[in-house]
């Protein structure tokens, strides 16, 4: 399991976050990736959802970022394994699985995309766990969205948190709840679940 990237925990006031207001006009090539990353990160890492961005990118090694095809509303959430030297800050260099999970032919070369930093993702450690656990167990879809549905505290050394996860292949949409119970002073899991809504 590779490190968290810790921010701290949010106010879970930002919730729900409307994805569309914040999108960056860019570009996205694609990759077969190699052995060896600036991240330490594989490129099979999280069902291969995985992009480099530039050397003068804002954004960090295991950062998530939300993409989106705007020519078919398709969206993958990738997570950033490696860096290409002095490219474009707009540019997003996309493992050929994320490419062709927003319903794209890799012949295409070069897709026209929108993207965001998810923050609120990256805030909460274990909204991240989550995904890759809900990722890894529905390998022929992408998750596509997720929100922040609660936290609760029912005891002194247990905290509940709940989020649900939008996943899409070619024929459905399904929606994926995942919770985890854990201690708070320790930050050990006592127990997570996802099931299908």
């Amino acid at each position: 399991m590779y490190p968290y990237y810790q921010y701290g925990y949010p106010q879970y006031h930002m919730y729900p976050y409307d994805f569309r207001q914040n999108f960056i006009n860019g570009q996205a090539t694609w990759t077969e990736g190699g052995n060896v990353t600036q991240c330490n990160i594989p490129w099979s890492y999280n069902q291969y959802m995985t992009v480099a961005v530039s050397t003068n990118s804002p954004y960090q090694c295991g950062q998530t970022i939300k993409v989106r095809n705007p020519q078919n509303a398709r969206e993958v959430i990738v997570t950033v394994v490696d860096t290409v030297p002095n490219a474009p800050e707009t540019n997003l260099n996309l493992h050929r699985r994320a490419f062709e999970a927003l319903g794209v032919n890799p012949s295409v070369g070069v897709l026209p995309i929108q993207f965001e930093p998810s923050p609120e993702l990256e805030q909460v450690k274990w909204g991240k766990y989550l995904l890759e656990v809900t990722q890894t167990a529905y390998p022929n879809y992408n998750v596509t969205d997720y929100n922040f549905v609660e936290k609760t505290q029912p005891s002194q050394n247990r905290v509940r948190e709940v989020f649900d996860y939008s996943l899409q292949n070619t024929q459905e949409r399904i929606t994926v709840r995942g919770t985890v119970i854990y201690n708070p002073t320790t930050e050990r899991v006592i127990s997570f679940d996802i099931r299908e809504l």
